[in-house]
């Protein structure tokens, strides 16, 4: 199985902000964006795989800054790390000001994907090659994101998640 880099997987979506998508204080739903930044990361995910992908997890969101009605709206996912069957995939959310059209990030999130086949069974999937300094830090991240869910989810023993215990020696 060759292996890829995360700008295979890229996936851009820009889309704006209508009224019927947003709280009392006119702000967009977070739940409408959970599923925008789902769809991104499903095609991110299908491209690296060219497989049917699932959502496994939400492993971190942060709505860091409120997206304004009437604003665009970027999201840009991409593979951050592959394991046996599974893969995350990383999302930042930017907004554009209307008036300058300079780019603020609002949100970023983390979704992983588990790769399957047509009896919904998982599949192996293509390792991944980080090129730039940020897939890199995100890919070195993500085995520590898995380590200490593996653990939280009793699956791995604290001893044996070797990453997560460098960080604290």
């Amino acid at each position: 199985m060759q292996a890829k880099t995360p700008s295979e997987s890229a996936t851009i979506t820009t889309d704006i902000v209508l009224p019927g998508e947003t709280n009392p204080l006119n702000n967009l739903f977070g739940g409408e964006l959970l599923a925008r930044m789902d769809r991104a990361a499903s095609i991110s995910a299908r491209r690296h795989t060219r497989r049917v992908c699932v959502t496994a997890s939400v492993n971190n969101v942060a709505f860091n800054n409120a997206i304004p009605l009437g604003s665009v709206v970027t999201l840009e996912a991409k593979v951050s790390r592959t394991f046996k069957t599974s893969l995350e995939i990383f999302i930042d959310v930017w907004i554009e000001d209307r008036e300058s059209g300079n780019r603020l990030k609002a949100n970023e999130a983390i979704y992983t994907f588990v790769a399957v086949d047509e009896r919904g069974k998982p599949v192996e999937i293509p390792p991944i090659i980080p090129e730039t300094e940020i897939e890199k830090q995100r890919f070195e991240a993500a085995l520590r994101r898995k380590q200490l869910s593996l653990v939280l989810a009793g699956k791995m023993k604290p001893d044996e998640a070797t990453e997560l215990k460098a960080l604290f020696s």
